[in-house]
């Protein structure tokens, strides 16, 4: 299909370095550049991964010197 498309200075600038470093023309260029970004927009949104996280009944420390006291007895220094 052929179509008239008026494209900002900037981007077709970096269409244009795009072509020269792939060595593909800049009409295939842009097809290819266009059908990632169509393809990228149709993705669904993921929901963000979530930690739920657990209780597993284990003591809580709030300083490394009480884990450290239980573990090895006060001498542990």
């Amino acid at each position: 299909m052929r179509t008239t498309l008026t494209l900002d200075d900037d981007v077709a600038n970096l269409l244009n370095k795009e072509a020269r470093k792939s060595g593909e023309s800049f009409k295939q260029v842009v097809n290819r550049l266009l059908r990632l970004g169509l393809t990228a927009a149709k993705q669904p949104v993921r929901k963000p991964f979530v930690v739920k996280p657990m209780n597993l009944g284990l003591p809580h420390f709030e300083k490394v010197e009480e884990l450290l006291e239980l573990l090895e007895g006060p001498d542990h220094r």
